[in-house]
């Protein structure tokens, strides 16, 4: 049996009244929910708490889900709209120097790393997640999508409300503005 097909297994179960279905759904994507959100939201109680809202809705409007996605894609969507509308009652975000979840920043240091060495690296992680953050929303978000939770164009596509070539656009865009940002750090030029 694939994945999809016992989700949409599980999801017809749930909708028939079944809590312990339920509770499989969540348990299975509550640790990817709370990755996509924790890319949005600092605070790692206002994760939490927006992680239990989103599987809450999606519990409410279960009955309503008519399959037309995947049940992951529906509850990632469910999410993203959480995000937004914690963020549009918060200040704005601030720096992502020490967030958990961006690139590269909570890497340890191995022993024979020298101070240099560490320092380049760390300035490489800044600077790519002050890359992602100049992003566009829409960018960031099929960059984030696709590089660090794995989906497929199509499955991002889903998730964000357009066809699979809009994103392999916004990716690819993203990515130059990265490599834009990242190329006179990387030839030892420094940040700007």
């Amino acid at each position: 049996m694939s994945d999809a097909d016992a989700d949409a297994l599980l999801v017809r179960e749930a909708q028939a009244g079944s809590r312990a279905a339920f509770d499989m759904l969540v348990l299975k994507y509550q640790r990817r929910v709370e990755r996509l959100l924790s890319r949005s939201v600092r605070d790692p109680a206002d994760v939490a708490d927006l992680c239990q809202e989103t599987f809450l809705a999606a519990y409410r409007a279960l009955p309503a889900f008519r399959g037309e996605s995947a049940f992951y894609t529906w509850v990632y969507r469910i999410a993203i709209n959480a995000a937004k509308r914690h963020r549009a009652h918060q200040r704005p975000m601030e720096s992502l120097d020490d967030d958990e979840g961006t690139f590269g920043t909570d890497a340890s240091p191995s022993d024979d790393a020298t101070p240099e060495a560490l320092l380049a690296s760390r300035q490489l992680a800044l600077g790519l997640n002050e890359a992602v953050e100049a992003l566009a929303d829409d960018q960031r978000r099929a960059l984030l999508l696709r590089e660090v939770d794995g989906l497929s164009y199509d499955e991002i596509g889903d998730l964000m409300n357009c066809p699979p070539g809009t994103v392999r656009s916004r990716i690819f865009r993203a990515r130059e503005a990265v490599a834009a940002r990242l190329r006179p750090l990387l030839a030892g030029g420094g940040w700007r």
